[in-house]
């Protein structure tokens, strides 16, 4: 009989199930295999383990336990539980580091970086104040001169009293010189400190200039229109001019430089406190004030249908916006308010369009101006995980211009703060609906904000001051004038304004419903058009609610007892000479017109042309039909490129990938006890299956416990993955509208995922592993499930791409399950098979009784044989399993990554 455990396999065959005949597997042949807890050297000696050593089934020697395990007499195990509970503390360990010490720093950071911005908003207010001073204490000097030229006038003779003038100019000049000189001796330590940015002199020459025209406009503002002013003084573009060594390195110059031209801007502000929003002239003749590009939008006879439903949104919509000015859009519900800014911002799709737009008098995309269109949402859609200066400031690193100096960049971010009046919570979370955050007011200007921080020539709005108080209102509406400054042009749509607020819009929109125009013009000449019409407001009615109160049908003029509000868009169109629609020409009142619906060449009746009743069938194609044609509508147009017109070069791809990651990163740290919160769940999972599953199971070399561990790793992945897509997605929707790059959002996300998928593997293994004790080593272990991870999370961000969030939850619960339950179906037909082959836990799981496989060698030949031949397995495909749960990996991402293309709401 052949020594069945010192038996060589020929070297010259390839025998790789054995060769003895009297080899038989575990089941059927017990009696050859060494019972566990003693090892045989030969076929006729068994001998017992000793203590400090273990002896698994079929053992030919003992072998030592490690150093930290315990092993008892006869122990077919070692004892790894040390291991385990040294892993997981180790595991805390690190997790509590990096988190701590990423926290530590980036508070620490911001912490020295709101010293710095304190210390030089200190130092620029104590400057105004100190300049406040000068010049009072100038104007009194002035005011004791003239008095002394009074006095000498009646003390002296005629001949003497020509004389003082003189004294008193020389007075002035030799005052003002000392006071030049005693401000400047005041401010020495400060000015060491300060910017190499300080005005020229042919700054200081014209800024008296400017105040000068500011006023003239003041007075006249009527008289002036589509226009802009950068109220900057030209120390910017000296700025840039001048050459690196001088440039603003530290974070302290920055601030200081900021905060130094906010309280310049607020001194001219306060010169100018009474200065309207109407008609403020550019200075053309300043070549040192850098302007933004103007946007002047013109429509004409738009037109919006919606296709399902051949229903008229917009209709005969006619007019012009212009830069410099601010255009309120009002009117009742349903007339089309939303949807015609929808149209300026070439967002309105599903609908079929006609008509004509013109920027700048051009027949030109407004998607090739998109990066300096900034489009507010009705929802207040920004991060409620990041505080109000971080939202702002990722939109100013990825939508501003590369050619913009970062000191630059800080005065636009801070002049934001300051103008909407958020300084108080620049540093608090914005909040969600579970996290309390800011105040609702506030949030709502942060949404404008996060438009007004990329310094755009077209803003449009849509309800900003919903659910605004009346002083909120007006805080946002003095901040969006101090863009219409600059020569941006704002469009914003509003639901009954207070009158105060009525007063500082420069040009109305009033749509009636059907998104018929009855007025569009300035706000100074509405009551004048109505009040010709017989429509006059009421003593203490405001008149945007008097107006849309008489198009809701509620109010009828007193004058007119037989007004028919229907009549007021024709009145328009006949009032301005526009063509007047065959179906309205019913309300011209005593004008004589042709029968509604009636061709004026032949005089055929159009209401009845083409109109027949269509079968059920019909109609349901024809709904088939328009729903095909929009979803391929909703697909070019995320596709769409236009031309860029711009003349802007915002970060590329590699850039905007870093502010991701950034901003990423801040997001998963305040989401630590989340993320601890999934560890815990997945370390009691596998103590839980570890437990359960049998350390003695050498027959399937593992195979129950490992298929336990694909279920509920790829399940608790996958839930977890969820949140990486499905939580922001209408945040990245507004970021791609806006020209963010898709590709850096995603590869960001991915990354920082990646942590995860690290991380996930230890925190399972590190109870599976050392309670179930396989013979595979906690590498092979680790490898396989890595892979897992990476795989599922791949599935899991096409899941949440493509689905609603509860939809999405459903599949990723499922979904393991049932790949599961079809990959371990070793006996069913071939197809059965091959639908297996694209599963991916068959794969894992190949891979994990692979590893095991492998460590059984000598008598468990043929049992090894037998048990990879019935699952279909083959020993040398562990390398091929890890590679294709990486390209599922791939593939379901590219594959997300497709969709989040497709399928985003711009």
């Amino acid at each position: 009989m052949h020594d069945t455990y010192d038996y060589q396999i020929p070297a010259e065959r390839n025998h790789t199930c054995g060769g003895a005949n009297i080899w038989a597997d575990v089941a059927t042949g017990k009696e050859i295999f060494c019972s566990a807890g003693s090892y045989c050297p030969t076929t006729i000696q068994r001998n017992a383990c000793g203590s400090g050593h273990y002896c698994r089934m079929g053992s030919t020697s003992e072998k030592p336990c490690f150093k930290l395990a315990s092993c008892d007499a006869q122990a077919s195990h070692q004892n790894l539980r040390a291991y385990g509970v040294m892993l997981i503390a180790a595991l805390a360990t690190l997790l509590l580091i990096i988190y701590n010490c990423f926290d530590q720093v980036l508070s620490t950071r911001d912490r020295r970086l709101a010293k710095s911005r304190e210390a030089a908003a200190r130092s620029a207010r104590d400057r105004a104040e100190a300049r406040q001073r000068w010049k009072s204490a100038k104007d009194v000097a002035k005011k004791h001169a003239t008095g002394l030229q009074i006095q000498l006038s009646r003390t002296f003779s005629r001949k003497k009293s020509v004389q003082p003038p003189e004294k008193l100019r020389i007075l002035d000049q030799a005052k003002s010189d000392i006071d030049e000189d005693l401000y400047l001796n005041s401010h020495s330590s400060s000015s060491n400190a300060t910017l190499p940015i300080s005005a020229p002199s042919k700054g200081k020459k014209k800024e008296p200039d400017q105040m000068h025209k500011i006023y003239g406009i003041e007075n006249h503002h009527s008289n002036y229109e589509s226009v802009s002013l950068d109220i900057e003084d030209g120390k910017r573009k000296e700025h840039v001019s001048k050459g690196k060594d001088k440039e603003i390195t530290t974070d302290s110059q920055i601030f200081r430089y900021a905060y130094n031209q906010l309280e310049k801007e607020k001194a001219q502000q306060q010169k100018n406190k009474n200065l309207t929003f109407s008609g403020v002239i550019s200075m053309a003749t300043d070549t040192e004030v850098r302007k933004r590009p103007l946007i002047e939008i013109s429509f004409k006879d738009l037109t919006l249908t919606l296709k399902t439903k051949n229903k008229h949104l917009l209709r005969c919509v006619t007019g012009k916006i212009k830069p410099g000015r601010i255009t309120a859009v009002m009117g009742p519900s349903g007339a089309g308010k939303t949807t015609f800014l929808s149209a300026l911002a070439g967002k309105a799709i599903a609908c079929k369009s006609t008509g004509s737009i013109l920027i700048n008098d051009k027949h030109e995309s407004i998607h090739s101006y998109k990066k300096i269109i900034g489009f507010v949402p009705q929802d207040d859609i920004v991060h409620g995980d990041l505080t109000v200066e971080e939202n702002f400031w990722f939109h100013a690193h990825c939508r501003l211009s590369t050619d913009l100096a970062k000191a630059d960049k800080v005065l636009v971010v801070e002049r934001v703060i300051e103008c909407l009046g958020l300084q108080s919570v620049r540093d608090s979370l914005v909040g969600t609906v579970e996290k309390r955050g800011i105040s609702g007011g506030q949030r709502k200007r942060v949404n404008v904000g996060l438009e007004m921080v990329m310094e755009p020539s077209l803003l449009l709005l849509d309800e900003p001051t919903s659910g605004l108080d009346s002083a909120s209102s007006q805080l946002l509406l003095r901040a969006l004038r101090r863009e219409a400054l600059e020569g941006v042009n704002i469009c914003m749509v509003v639901h009954q304004p207070s009158y105060a607020l009525f007063r500082m819009f420069d040009d109305l929109v009033l749509l009636a419903k059907g998104g018929l125009t009855v007025y569009h013009g300035s706000v100074k000449t509405v009551e004048e058009y109505f009040s010709n019409l017989g429509i006059k407001v009421p003593e203490r009615v405001n008149p945007p609610d008097h107006y849309i109160d008489i198009l809701e049908g509620i109010v009828v003029p007193s004058a007119s007892p037989n007004f028919n509000y229907k009549e007021l868009p024709v009145r328009w169109m006949l009032h301005n000479g526009y063509q007047v629609p065959p179906d309205l020409r019913q309300y011209a009142g005593g004008v004589v017109m042709p029968p509604m619906g009636m061709n004026l060449a032949n005089g055929e009746n159009l209401s009845d042309a083409g109109i027949e009743d269509r079968s059920f069938v019909g109609e349901l194609w024809q709904d088939v039909k328009s729903n095909v044609e929009i979803h391929h509508d909703k697909i070019r147009f995320n596709f769409l490129t236009s031309k860029d017109l711009s003349n802007r070069r915002t970060p590329g791809l590699f850039q905007q990938y870093r502010y991701f990651l950034g901003r990423v990163s801040k997001q998963r740290l305040r989401e630590a006890k989340l993320q601890a919160v999934d560890y815990l769940i997945l370390l009691l999972a596998g103590a839980c299956l570890g437990s359960l599953s049998k350390a003695s199971d050498d027959q399937n070399f593992g195979a129950a416990g490992y298929s336990y561990t694909i279920i509920a790793v790829s399940l608790l992945c996958n839930i977890a993955a969820l949140r990486t897509f499905s939580l922001d997605k209408l945040q990245y929707w507004r970021e791609s509208a806006a020209g963010v790059s898709s590709s850096a959002y995603f590869l960001a996300k991915d990354t920082i995922d990646h942590f995860n998928t690290v991380i996930k593997p230890v925190v399972y293994l590190s109870m599976f592993y050392f309670l179930t004790n396989p013979r595979s080593s906690f590498a092979d272990n680790y490898i396989v499930l890595l892979c897992l991870v990476y795989c599922s999370t791949g599935i899991a961000y096409a899941l949440a791409i493509f689905f609603q969030p509860g939809s999405a939850q459903l599949w990723s619960v499922l979904l393991p399950v049932v790949l599961t339950l079809v990959a371990t179906r070793t006996n069913g037909s071939q197809a059965l098979k091959d639908i297996a082959n694209l599963c991916y836990p068959k794969w894992a799981l190949e891979a994990f009784v692979i590893a095991n496989a492998e460590r059984y060698s000598g008598v468990w030949l043929i049992t090894r044989c037998g048990a990879l031949l019935k699952s279909g397995y083959n020993l040398n495909e562990w390398i091929l399993c890890i590679v294709i749960l990486l390209i599922i990996g791939v593939v379901s991402r590219a594959i997300a990554f497709i969709g989040m293309l497709i399928f985003q709401k711009k």
